[in-house]
């Protein structure tokens, strides 16, 4: 099987076991992964989103990145890698093992839960770190299922296992108890760190790492990812174009504009430009208000006038605007 198909991870790895074949079933998508099977039985699995047997060695301190470097150097053409980390003496077998069976687990739980993804069989893969251990592909299978389940007791919001990690600006509380994973968590979550970075960045398993996560979130901690619906649940404002005009009045040109007549006795006229004449010879002047002196009290006709009641707000129109300033943030 060397072409590529859209299927259940979980259900080819159960074929391919069923056959005995060797190779490796990658798994496309996101995060996606790698699963090794020598014989129908598992291992090894990788996957971007946990960290692999060498960054947890190294970033844990028990291996020297010198150390790991010259193993990959003189193992990876033969597949020895393991080994050679054994018989040199830097670990021992059961060390050795156990770190696999983790970083194995941690990496097929990524790579087998997507229900449907696209999946490929290359036959006779090998890894480079060699077979260590062998693991039973119905035993991952039900492991998987169980993380699973275990993570939506905790929060059922799988948006928290790939969404960059945002701390809550504010406790939810007075007093709150982190666990020494939860706090280093909190500190290095700069907005911009995703679950996998923040695995790489500590050298903790995946899924141990997005199970403390559900837990922050749970708590309040976390700001939640947003959900991006197919339409918009705001009202987008029409953008302004041109110069406004109030709809109410009619646009006048300058060659239309109504004419005043000048009254006699008025005040002494001001000299008339050229362009303020047109064609017709009459003169387009403004109405002047009458003058008064300082001090005198306003007419009874004027002084007794109600002023306009106010119309009211559009509270409508306010709210539209409120919805689209808040979609600009």
């Amino acid at each position: 099987m060397t072409t590529s198909t859209t299927a259940s991870p979980a259900s080819l790895l159960a074929q391919v076991a069923g056959e005995r074949q060797t190779g490796a079933l990658v798994v496309g998508g996101h995060p996606g992964g790698t699963v090794y099977v020598l014989e129908g039985r598992v291992i090894y699995a990788e996957s971007p989103a946990a960290p692999g047997v060498g960054e947890l060695l190294t970033s844990s301190g028990r291996l020297a990145g010198r150390t790991w470097q010259n193993a990959l150097d003189r193992g990876t053409s033969t597949a020895r890698v393991g080994r050679l980390l054994v018989e040199q003496g830097h670990l021992t077998q059961g060390e050795l093992e156990l770190c696999v069976l983790g970083a194995t687990y941690d990496a097929a739980y990524f790579a087998l839960a997507p229900a449907s993804a696209r999946v490929e069989f290359l036959d006779e893969a090998t890894h480079w770190l060699g077979p260590v251990v062998h693991i039973d592909p119905a035993a991952i299978d039900r492991e998987v299922a169980r993380r699973r389940r275990l993570l939506d007791e905790i929060f059922p919001d799988a948006r928290v296992d790939t969404a960059v990690v945002s701390p809550a600006p504010r406790p939810p509380r007075e007093r709150i108890t982190l666990t020494a994973l939860q706090w280093e968590l909190l500190v290095h979550a700069d907005g911009q760190r995703t679950p996998a970075d923040l695995a790489q960045l500590l050298g903790k398993a995946g899924y141990a790492t997005i199970q403390e996560l559900r837990r922050l979130a749970a708590l309040g901690l976390l700001e939640l990812p947003e959900v991006r619906a197919d339409a918009p649940e705001f009202v987008r404002l029409p953008r302004a174009r041109g110069q406004a005009v109030d709809a109410r009045r009619p646009v006048v040109r300058p060659d239309e504009a109504p004419t005043v007549p000048v009254v006699a006795g008025a005040a002494p006229e001001r000299p008339v430009a050229a362009d303020e004449t047109p064609a017709n010879g009459t003169v387009y002047r403004p109405p002047r208000l009458a003058r008064r002196k300082p001090g005198a009290k306003l007419p009874k006709e004027v002084a007794g006038e109600v002023p306009p009641v106010h119309p009211g707000t559009d509270e409508v129109l306010l709210k539209r605007i409120r919805t689209a300033l808040r979609a600009l943030r």
